[in-house]
């Protein structure tokens, strides 16, 4: 007892240069532990930002965003800027930009780091308009209308069909027909958003997809879908007649800053419905169809993990939320929209929230029950990952702003989005760390309330219980908006808010004026900082 009381008189004794720099070797869990040793180790862990820090980071598993130019970063202000950030959070605290109108309606658009896409094309232009809503300056809520585009050849006889893009690579990727007599479907094109020319860092500028796989004479599928995630691109098509007879889904995926782009290319049975697919991570991949999710890997040659969904007959429609690359290293949540067939005027919608590490244990889970996977293995039941795992809601289906997310948390618009009524905005805050808090009274609001507990789930519709297992602190905005979709990246919500405007179009040429109604669409900015 003697020889441990000295040396940990020793340690005391360190300078306290010196003490930091051992504890700056413990993790963020075993410096919370160190903080109970005594009062000195306490208080020389108190007095450093750095070690703050890093236990603030953990604690909110927060993400880190890309500094601008001239911005203080500091550990002590960005430790300031993390706690002031999740206090507005906590109490719907924000700051409003002055809305700014868009010339455009967003059809077919998209989002990728504040930066709004939308399709424009005509017979001697096809192009992709973006629009992103600036500060004027750091003083003030004033802001302007930043709009560029990014063009595409018609004169090489490509018809432009679907694109994808993503500001943190400042690539946009454009899915062209090919020409006629070419043995590919389509090109694949990768071009810079910022100086609209080929992307500086692919190694081909053009690839092909679908080449010698299709029969072009039959060759009309539904629009495809596509993620951009780091250095990979990846599309779903649906419903391709191949060059020898039938029908298949295919998933092609390029590495498209390696001299090998050409990743994988996969194939599947129309009749198991492949729905949609999402990147986890660098070296994996989730595929949901009408029945189950599988589970990929981008490195090994290897079958397949499956896991069943909720068990349902009638899955019309499945998505999944898009990871930003940038927070791939972080765990989060990731929603699983499943829409049911059920009739002409109703079509339900449920939503599971899962966390990612939880899909990426589905190999070791999968392993340990069925060992090696194959073409013919049984799926992990949804009894076995699902209720416990999942936290499940029934929301409306073809509803944009049902849910956007960012890390552990969410938003979503409230209610339903028919007679364009002005809805709240719901967050809601999964990070286990504040559930527990808040369990202990611990930075609790007025607004706040905690969420837990077995929900009724629609009994005529599954045959298994849904998620439950999630507990969540939800926080509803006291202000309403009018908006078609919502979008929510690190600390900024954007609404793309819309207005029902009418307008005196004057008499001309011998003809009588008329009113001339419409929407009127453009950005509302909400910065929680």
């Amino acid at each position: 007892m003697s020889q441990v009381h000295h040396l940990a008189l020793g340690l005391l004794d360190l300078p306290v240069e010196i003490l930091l720099d051992i504890l700056d070797h413990l993790d963020v869990y075993e410096l919370v532990r160190a903080r109970q040793i005594c009062k000195d180790v306490q208080q020389a862990i108190n007095f450093s930002s750095e070690l703050l820090y890093s236990m603030d980071l953990e604690y909110f598993n927060a993400i880190p965003v890309p500094s601008t130019p001239g911005s203080d970063c500091t550990i002590p202000t960005l430790r300031k800027s993390l706690l002031q950030s999740e206090s507005a959070w906590q109490n719907a605290q924000y700051s409003k930009r002055d809305p700014i109108s868009i010339p455009c309606a967003p059809y077919m658009h998209r989002w990728s780091g504040g930066v709004l896409g939308i399709p424009m094309t005509s017979e001697s232009l096809q192009q992709i308009k973006f629009f992103q809503n600036e500060l004027a300056d750091n003083h003030s809520n004033t802001t302007n209308l930043r709009q560029w585009s990014c063009q595409i050849d018609n004169t090489a006889g490509m018809e432009l069909t679907h694109y994808n893009f993503s500001t943190a690579q400042d690539l946009v990727v454009l899915l062209a027909r090919a020409p006629p007599g070419e043995s590919h479907a389509y090109n694949v094109i990768f071009k810079s958003i910022s100086e609209d020319k080929i992307h500086p860092e692919a190694t081909t500028a053009v690839v092909s997809a679908l080449d010698n796989v299709v029969d072009l004479q039959f060759f009309d599928p539904i629009t495809p879908k596509s993620s951009i995630f780091g250095d990979y691109y990846g599309v779903l098509f649906k419903n391709v007649n191949k060059a020898g007879g039938g029908v298949a889904d295919f998933l092609q995926i390029w590495n498209w800053k390696s001299k090998d782009t050409f990743q994988c290319l996969e194939s599947f049975d129309p009749v198991c419905e492949t729905m949609s697919f999402s990147f986890l991570t660098n070296e994996k991949l989730l595929v949901a169809n009408a029945r189950e999710l599988l589970l990929y890997s981008l490195v090994h040659s290897a079958n397949a993990m499956p896991s069943s969904l909720p068990p349902n007959s009638r899955y019309k429609c499945i998505s999944m939320s898009l990871i930003p690359f940038h927070t791939h290293t972080h765990n989060q949540i990731v929603a699983i929209s499943m829409d049911i067939s059920r009739s002409l005027t109703h079509n339900p919608c449920f939503t599971s929230y899962v966390e990612r590490n939880t899909l990426l244990e589905f190999e070791s889970t999968y392993t340990s029950r069925y060992g090696k996977a194959s073409k013919k293995s049984s799926s992990l039941p949804w009894s076995s990952w699902g209720p416990n795992h999942t936290r499940t809601f029934e929301e409306r289906s073809y509803d944009p702003t049902k849910h956007s997310i960012f890390g552990f948390r969410s938003v979503s618009l409230v209610g339903s989005p028919l007679g364009n009524s002005a809805r709240s905005i719901c967050i809601r805050d999964f990070n286990p760390h504040r559930v527990v808090d808040f369990k202990a009274g611990n930075g609790t609001s007025r607004n706040q309330q905690l969420i837990e507990g077995e929900i009724s789930p629609s009994s005529s519709l599954f045959s298994e219980p849904l998620g439950s297992g999630l507990p969540y602190i939800e926080t509803i905005t006291e202000e309403k908006f009018t908006a078609s979709d919502i979008i929510m990246e690190a600390n900024r919500v954007t609404l793309l808010s819309f207005e029902f405007v009418s307008t005196i179009v004057p008499s001309h040429a011998g003809e009588q004026s008329f009113i001339k109604c419409g929407y009127e669409h453009g950005f509302e900015v909400l910065d929680f900082e």
